[in-house]
């Protein structure tokens, strides 16, 4: 029997089948009891094939009762068959298993050679290539792709039955980050940073983005919450601050945040943040890209337009070419994310989806009033709970936080009377103010002591502050420092080398008061010798007369 469909099979071999299937039929009739040795002989003439062949022919027609059952199988060896001896088909399978199922990916080439390697060490005969391939061919694709990490192979083999969507907006967001395809420059000296990162978030139903953040610094709980904040909160100040005049109408809690297995969204204030609001948190299963698809496909989207941007680094390196990437960057961070804001809310949220059929923004509007706008009960507190936080001292000049001075006359009265590290929550995108725990426990606002100051981001911060390190290290001149540094050696050991000599001098034996109480007579003019009195009083009163006057 073959597993080939009728209209599949040649003209030939098929009005064949027919031909024996109706000469079967009618044995099978003139003989619905049974048939006898001699009624098959005529019916094997009849078809002009031996008796044996009959008879099976017979068999196969009672067992399927159609024409397939009778096309011509083809001949050769049963599928399955295997000549090996079980030896050398364990050999295969032992090397398949230990050797070509591994995320290095050997080839082909090296597998044939370890088998035939493995089975003369046994003393075996190595088999042909031919056979080694068709034991690689019996393992099921997606098995394979998997032990071996061909994701493509995996992401096309996996069978993705029905949709993941939500019913109304904000019933489900989805959020996640990416490395974005081009390079940012510092704002004073426009040289190449590095390439920031992305993170977006953006709601199932409209496929409105809610929200995104755009930072130097790697995926962080950082990122994931400052995203949740943007996405939550009203945008009109944001844009105005940006001169963006189009509108960004979402705002509100989601009722579920769908997000991948990173640590980041794992994260204990991320996940005690959310509940606390009320906002269900979905993780996708492990090693599954296609639960997050809608995000996939907006980051896909939102990384082709900036290959349009100057310092792009494209998709690939066939894309690059010789395309200096670093060299023709030209946007600094906040350049580019309000390049970003514009592209989202002038040309994304205005197009057609592709799966829609409509501009995102249509479909926010039709369900705007359906939306249960939630907002946070205390939006401080929802601000305070999901912003970094450092411990500081307090000190009577204030709080220091990288490098920048903050006061606030609330915290005078804790001034010297606090021995414990105060909590400090601040903002990375606004570092004009930060809010201090006081011990009491309640947050208050301190802003930079010289309020001259305009409000720059942590990251200018903590660049300006590792530019201002460098000057001052190119200002050092290392050999006035070498050159002070070998004198004070040389002195101090000149010094130590006096001392030891001159205490050496003082225990030897000529420097010992002698008998009588003289002392050394070392240095003393004997030219003019003094006259000796007999009744001279003993030297030791002398001495006491000078040092005690009557």
């Amino acid at each position: 029997m073959t597993d080939l469909f009728p209209a599949e099979i040649d003209e030939v071999i098929w009005d064949e089948a027919c031909r024996r299937a109706d000469a079967i039929r009618g044995f099978l009739k003139r003989n619905p009891e049974g048939a006898t040795a001699g009624d098959v002989a005529e019916l094997a003439a009849e078809l002009g094939l031996s008796r044996a062949t009959a008879y099976r022919l017979i068999r196969l027609f009672r067992a399927g009762g159609t024409v397939l059952s009778l096309v011509d199988r083809k001949r050769g060896r049963p599928e399955g068959h295997r000549a090996l001896d079980e030896k050398r088909e364990e050999i295969i399978r032992a090397t398949i298993s230990a050797y070509y199922l591994k995320q290095t990916r050997p080839t082909v080439s090296q597998l044939v050679r370890d088998v035939q390697t493995n089975c003369m060490s046994a003393g075996l005969k190595p088999p042909h290539r031919r056979t080694v391939v068709a034991r690689l061919k019996d393992i099921d694709l997606q098995k394979r792709a998997k032990r071996r990490g061909e994701q493509k192979i995996v992401k096309a083999t996996t069978p993705v039955p029905g949709s993941f969507g939500a019913s109304r907006p904000l019933e489900v967001i989805q959020m996640d980050h990416t490395k974005a395809d081009v390079f940012v420059v510092d704002e004073e000296t426009r040289q190449p940073l590095g390439r920031p990162w992305l993170t977006l978030a953006m709601d199932v139903c409209s496929r409105m983005v809610t929200g995104f953040y755009l930072t130097m610094e790697a995926p962080s709980r950082l990122s994931t919450s400052l995203c949740l904040l943007h996405s939550v909160f009203d945008k009109s100040a944001w844009l105005r601050e940006r001169e963006i005049a189009e509108p960004w109408p979402v705002a509100g809690l989601p009722d579920t945040v769908h997000v991948d297995n990173g640590a980041d969204f794992r994260s204990r204030a991320f996940k005690r943040g959310c509940q606390d609001a009320g906002i269900a948190i979905e993780w996708r299963p492990p090693g599954e890209p296609r639960f997050g698809g809608h995000i996939e496909r907006l980051i896909g989207t939102q990384m082709g337009r900036l290959h349009l941007l100057p310092g792009t680094t494209f998709s690939n390196e066939q894309e690059l070419g010789e395309y200096d990437s670093k060299r023709h960057a030209a946007l600094t961070l906040r350049e580019l994310e309000r390049y970003i804001a514009l592209d989202i809310v002038g040309s994304y949220h205005q197009s057609i989806h592709g799966t829609l059929d409509r501009p995102p923004i249509a479909v926010w509007r039709e369900h705007e009033g359906e939306i249960p706008l939630r907002l946070p009960q205390d939006r401080m507190c929802f601000w305070l709970t999901f912003l970094p936080e450092q411990e500081r001292t307090l000190r009577p000049t204030g709080i220091h936080l990288f490098g920048l001075r903050y006061w606030s006359a609330a915290l005078s009265a804790d001034v010297g009377r606090c021995d414990l590290r105060l909590l400090v929550k601040y903002d990375p995108r606004d570092m004009a103010r930060i809010f201090v725990q006081r011990p009491s426990g309640n947050f208050v606002e301190a802003r930079y002591a010289d309020l001259t100051l305009p409000s720059i981001t942590l990251h200018e911060a903590v660049t300006a502050r590792r530019t201002l390190l460098a000057k001052g290290r190119r200002e050092v001149d290392t050999r006035t420092i070498v050159r002070t540094a070998i004198a004070q050696r040389e002195l101090v050991e000149a010094a130590t080398k006096k001392t030891a000599a001159a205490r050496r001098g003082i225990a030897s034996p000529k420097s010992k008061v002698d008998d009588r109480g003289w002392g050394s007579l070392r240095g003393v003019d004997s030219s003019k010798p003094v006259p000796f009195v007999e009744d001279r009083p003993p030297i030791r009163k002398i001495r006491q007369s000078l040092r005690y006057p009557n």
